[in-house]
């Protein structure tokens, strides 16, 4: 084995031989094995646990559409550098195009994902030898773990006969000699800083005499990678004091070495495009924050964007100079002129009129969102960061919860926070939750009802979670349907019989479904417990702690909250032009 450590395994009977693979190897090797039934679940649970894990998992699905269902999963796995190994069963050539049942052309299906497409040998993999299949998972293995990491699809064409007799299947286990490592392969190509910076071509620089801004998008890096990061962050705003717009999927919001803007959303829409600022350093993908995307479109100036390995084009704005080696690396190959230049007066005024408008807006927002009485989703947000104990990490579906989390949190305690924001897809949230959870151990997610309902097959891991004595409680915010829709300027702000008859605003785009939560959740014998006011949501959470897997809803107003989220926003504008330097 060359570190896998984990497998999903759906049903199927063209992939029994890979399926009795793996059952030896659970037995010979502690490979953790899970089972699932649904293939599309199947692959966001993997997902989940690569993200946390930082290694590929892999998945075994049979032939024909079981295949198909695992693209939805791999599109985020490949926009976010995610790490997947995908193992499916394929019927050999004599059986393709002449109407053989279930032969589809899978082999192509998830190509536009995938690092690399693996096939074994047409007439079946009886007919590999020992070697070529070993060079064959050996190759799919660094692949998945390449720059950037991503999924990989082996497709595994595999002859009849495909079952193997109990006692044959006894011999093979008393004679066969397993080789199982206590650790994983090591792999030099994982880790970037093994590579010299000349290897992402030239060094892009600024001068750090001059004012700029740091943009922080979610960590895209592996989990070695993260606390070089971290220090050569903190290293380069204590030299520059540029301050930093964190994402909440960068993992810097609550760090105390650092002086973060969070409320950036509320308010930079105002901020005039001259303020003196002629630099912008970009690290990873760009926030949600289209505020934030429109300012740095007009403010424009000298940007450089940094990404953790990933030489696909990342600056959509099309304003950036991309460099591809990681921020850590470039600030070890930065010019020592660069170190020896001081920050002027600019920078200093503008980090200290923006720390000022930080702390004003979030005494705004401690004054605007109660935090008694009726439950408003801003207000949420702002509650659970604050209850949620630090050593549970926490998961933002996406949609409106990561989206509120970013605008109206506090920020001053230090959370794992996760998201899946590579195609931002509502198609696998409670899944990728499961993965997180087999990981982490335990995890809060935060989920819309649409986005919960769309993977209401994701209960189905409860079981095995459970087995590993895994704890998840999964909050879900039920607005009635799309609540963030609500947000666009295409609502009308009355709903006349009039404006009826050109668009059925709710039909079109917000959807309510009428399906029951709590019912779904009883079904696969899940507690569920209803939240009704702001008070009670410490105590809710202190009885989902001492359980497995629990679901806790909480019915709001996507109307008021709509409007509760622009009032906010139109009372931080006096706050910003008090404060203009």
């Amino acid at each position: 084995m060359l570190g896998l450590r984990r497998l999903v395994i759906c049903p199927g009977s063209r992939s029994g031989p890979l399926a009795v693979a793996a059952g030896i190897l659970e037995r010979k090797c502690n490979l953790q094995l899970f089972t699932c039934i649904d293939e599309r679940s199947a692959a966001f649970f993997a997902l989940g646990a690569a993200r946390a894990s930082g290694t590929a998992v892999a998945i075994v699905t049979t032939s024909g559409t079981a295949v198909a269902n695992l693209l939805p999963a791999l599109v985020e796995a490949d926009k976010s550098g995610i790490p997947l190994l995908i193992l499916t069963a394929d019927r050999p050539s004599s059986l393709k195009n002449c109407g053989s049942n279930q032969t589809v052309a899978q082999e192509r299906f998830l190509t536009s994902a995938c690092r690399w497409l693996g096939n074994g040998s047409l007439q079946g993999l009886s007919t590999m030898s020992y070697c070529a299949i070993n060079l064959l998972a050996e190759r799919a293995w660094v692949e998945a773990h390449g720059i950037p990491s991503g999924p990989v699809h082996l497709n595994l064409p595999l002859d009849e006969p495909l079952h193997i007799t109990a006692e044959d299947l006894q011999k093979l286990l008393d004679t066969y000699r397993f080789d199982c490592p206590t650790k994983p392969k090591k792999l030099d190509s994982v880790n970037i800083d093994y590579l010299g910076c000349e290897q992402f071509g030239e060094i892009p620089c600024f001068t750090s005499d001059q004012p700029g801004v740091i943009v922080v998008g979610p960590w895209r890096g592996s989990n070695l990678q993260y606390p070089a990061f971290i220090k050569s962050i903190v290293c380069f705003q204590r030299h520059t004091n540029w301050p930093i717009f964190a994402d909440p999927l960068s993992g810097l919001r609550g760090c105390s070495e650092l002086k973060s803007i969070t409320t950036y959303d509320l308010f930079l829409d105002k901020i005039p495009a001259d303020i003196g600022i002629r630099q912008i350093l970009r690290l990873g993908p760009m926030p949600a924050s289209r505020q934030l995307q429109q300012w740095i479109k007009k403010t424009g100036g000298s940007q450089i964007l940094i990404t953790e390995g990933d030489t696909r084009p990342q600056d959509f704005l099309h304003l950036a100079q991309q460099w591809s080696g990681g921020f850590s690396a470039w600030c070890n190959c930065l010019p020592e002129q660069f170190w020896n230049m001081t920050s002027n007066s600019t920078s200093l005024d503008i980090n200290s009129w923006l720390q000022c408008i930080e702390v004003k807006t979030q005494n705004l927002l401690s004054q605007n969102l109660s935090l008694v009485g009726a439950i408003r989703e801003p207000s949420l947000a702002r509650i659970l960061e604050n209850l949620i104990p630090t050593d549970w990490p926490i998961m933002l579906a996406s949609s409106s919860p990561v989206r509120d989390w970013e605008n109206f949190t506090q920020n001053i305690t230090p959370h794992t926070v996760e998201g899946f924001r590579g195609s931002s897809g509502i198609d696998g949230t409670l899944s990728l939750a499961m993965g997180l959870t087999s990981i982490y151990g335990r995890l809060v997610l935060i989920s819309g009802d649409l986005a919960l309902l769309h993977d209401s097959n994701g209960w189905l891991w409860q079981q095995q979670i459970s087995q590993l004595k895994g704890q998840l409680i999964v909050l879900v915010i039920d607005n009635g349907g799309g609540g963030i829709f609500e947000q666009l300027k295409i609502r009308p702000k009355s709903e006349g019989l009039r404006y009826k008859s050109v668009m059925d605003f709710e039909k079109l785009f917000t959807m309510p479904q009428s399906a029951d939560h709590r019912i779904l959740a009883a079904a696969h014998n899940i507690s569920s417990y209803v939240i009704t006011s702001a008070e009670n949501i410490k105590s809710a959470l202190e009885r989902a702690y001492s359980q497995s897997v629990t679901l806790l809803y909480v019915g709001t107003n996507r109307f008021y909250d709509a409007h509760l989220r622009q009032e906010i926003r139109s009372k931080v504008v006096p706050i910003m032009k008090q404060h203009l330097p």
